[in-house]
């Protein structure tokens, strides 16, 4: 009886250990559910930071192309002013060359002889001919700088201006066009037809930088046509809404001899 006893205990104990009863978590579910699920959570994490990374590869490389972008606009903007700056100088010291009341004298200066030797009357033949309709805001701007800063073409460049204003009424170089435009009018004497140009800059462009330089032109202009009264309201409005700038000292200058 002892025996049998005996080997049924063993039975039930090798049953037991063969077939183990399933671990389960607290709230029932195996452990192997539980690991399942943490790897597809690591690995939703692992797509996610891959997209994320993706983006961000993405983000820079648009940063780096606009921060190209902009160095190049910034490099031609440069390039543009320091132009203006030129022709500028240029002018001012024709300007400043010319006689008090003759300016007029100098205009044989400007178109005394062209690259080609032609004269100044064939010129405004010529004038009409180098304008090409193909060129673009910038290119037709650039072309009417290029004829008075490098080709000393200040008579060929008048059409230019005018062209430029004609076909882009709305591009963001309108005010310096009229502004060059009058600076070469006003070199050659033709006091009205500056004024004109220079009116156009005071009046519609009041944030262009080159309003303050009008008024001083302005009341320059009246200066030569003997309105005392009217070069000193142009000076004085210089003075008044330019105070700190170089035009303004020149204003107080010619305030100070009226």
């Amino acid at each position: 009886m002892k025996k049998t006893l005996t080997a049924v205990l063993v039975m039930v104990a090798g049953s037991a250990l063969a077939d183990p009863a399933p671990v389960s978590s607290v709230n029932g579910s195996s452990l192997e559910q539980r690991i399942g699920d943490l790897e597809r959570m690591l690995e939703a994490r692992n797509e996610a930071q891959i997209s994320l990374l993706q983006k961000v590869n993405s983000l820079q490389q648009d940063v780096a192309d606009l921060r190209g972008i902009t160095e190049e606009h910034a490099y031609r903007l440069e390039q543009l002013l320091q132009r203006q700056r030129e022709l500028y100088k240029e002018i001012d010291r024709r300007l400043s060359a010319a006689p008090a009341a003759g300016v007029n004298n100098n205009v044989s200066v400007d178109t005394r002889q062209l690259d080609n030797g032609t004269s100044s009357s064939q010129s405004s033949t010529t004038n009409q001919v180098n304008y090409s309709a193909n060129l673009s805001e910038n290119e037709a701007y650039d072309h009417a700088i290029k004829l008075v800063l490098e080709d000393k073409r200040y008579d060929a460049a008048i059409p230019e201006f005018r062209e430029f204003i004609k076909r882009f009424p709305q591009s963001t170089y309108i005010p310096n066009a009229h502004y060059w435009l009058g600076q070469l009018l006003f070199a050659k004497g033709e006091y009205d037809a500056a004024t004109s140009e220079f009116k156009t800059v005071v009046d519609e462009h009041p944030d262009s930088n080159k309003r303050g330089d009008c008024l001083l032109k302005l009341g320059v202009i009246a200066e030569q046509q003997q309105n005392n009264d009217v070069a000193r309201s142009f000076y004085q409005q210089v003075v008044e809404q330019y105070g700190d700038s170089t035009e303004a000292g020149l204003a107080k200058k010619r305030l100070s001899k009226l």
